[in-house]
C-alpha cells in the first residue's frame, strides 16, 4: 500500500531536478499526478515514462490561467486535488547595489513568491470541495538565513516561509494544511557550480565544492522527494505552518560558506 493511494496532486516544475525527483516519487508511493513546467519536452518525457497516473501541462506559474488549467487538468482527468506542492523556482545572483538589475529582480519574485501565491490561491478552493489537503511549499536555507550575493532569492524564498504560515492559520480548520520545507546544498542544475557562481565556490568537483556541509556530501533530490513526501501523506496531519530544513546541517553553525565581504 502507498502512502499516497487514493491523493491526487499538483506539482510545478516537474519536468527535471527536484520537481521530477518529486513527481516520481509521489507515483511510486500511489498518487496520480498533474505536473507543470515551462520545459514542455521534458516534461512530456517524464509523463509518457510514468503512464496514465501521471499528466503533463504547461505551467509558466506567473500565469494565473496556467494555474487554473493544471487545476482543473486535475479534478478533470483525476477527480480531485488533495496534494499541491510549489517547487518551481530560479535563482538569480546578484548584489544590490552591483549587479543586480530589476528586471532580474523582479523575475525571481515573480516565480519564487507570486508562483507560489498563485498556485495556492488556483489550488484551495478544489482542495476545499475535496474535503481537505496538504500544501508544500519549497522555500530553501535562503528563507530562513541570507547569503551574499542572492539578494533576489532570498527575499522570495522569505516571502514563501512567510506566506505559508499566513495559509497554515487561515485554513487549517478547512482541513487544509500548509508547511515549508528548506533544501541546502542540493545537487540539481540551478546549484551546481558549474552553473552558477555560488560566492566564489570552485568549480571542483561536487564532493569537494560541498565539503562544507557537516554530513560531509551533497544532498540529493530524491532527499527533498521524501520530506515533501511525508508532508503531503496523512503521516504529518498534525504538522500545520511548520518550517523544515533539510540541509546536512548547513544553517547548525554559524559559518556562512557563501558571504562576501
Amino acid at each position: 500500500m502507498g502512502r499516497l493511494d487514493g491523493k491526487v496532486a499538483l506539482i510545478s516544475g516537474g519536468a527535471r531536478g527536484q520537481g521530477e525527483a518529486e513527481v516520481r516519487r509521489f507515483v511510486a508511493e500511489g498518487a496520480k499526478v498533474v505536473f507543470g513546467d515551462v520545459l514542455d519536452d521534458l516534461g512530456k518525457q517524464v509523463a509518457d515514462e510514468l503512464g496514465d497516473v501521471a499528466t503533463y501541462v504547461h505551467l509558466d506559474v506567473r500565469r494565473e490561467s496556467d494555474w487554473a488549467e493544471a487545476v482543473a487538468t486535475a479534478e478533470r482527468t483525476y477527480g480531485k486535488l488533495n496534494v499541491l506542492l510549489n517547487n518551481a523556482g530560479v535563482l538569480e545572483m546578484g548584489t544590490l547595489t552591483a549587479d543586480l538589475a530589476l528586471d532580474n529582480y523582479m523575475r525571481v519574485i515573480e516565480i519564487n513568491q507570486v508562483g507560489c501565491f498563485l498556485g495556492m490561491r488556483a489550488a484551495i478552493p478544489a482542495m476545499l470541495r475535496a474535503g481537505g489537503g496538504s500544501i508544500v511549499n519549497t522555500s530553501s536555507t535562503n528563507g530562513i538565513a541570507g547569503y551574499g550575493g542572492t539578494l533576489a532569492y532570498t527575499a522570495s524564498k522569505f516571502a514563501v516561509r512567510g506566506m505559508t504560515k499566513n495559509v497554515a492559520l487561515e485554513y487549517g480548520k478547512a482541513g487544509i494544511r500548509c508547511n515549508s520545507i528548506h533544501p541546502g546544498g542540493i545537487d540539481t542544475a540551478m546549484t551546481r557550480p558549474s552553473e552558477q557562481d555560488l560566492g566564489g565556490i570552485s568549480e571542483a568537483d561536487q564532493a569537494t565544492a560541498w565539503d562544507f556541509v557537516p554530513v560531509g556530501r551533497v544532498g540529493q533530490p530524491d532527499e527533498v522527494a521524501s520530506l515533501a513526501l511525508f508532508l503531503a501523506s496523512d503521516e504529518s496531519a498534525y504538522c500545520n505552518g511548520a518550517e523544515i530544513l533539510i540541509d546536512g546541517g548547513m544553517l547548525a553553525g554559524t559559518v556562512n560558506p557563501f558571504a562576501r565581504a
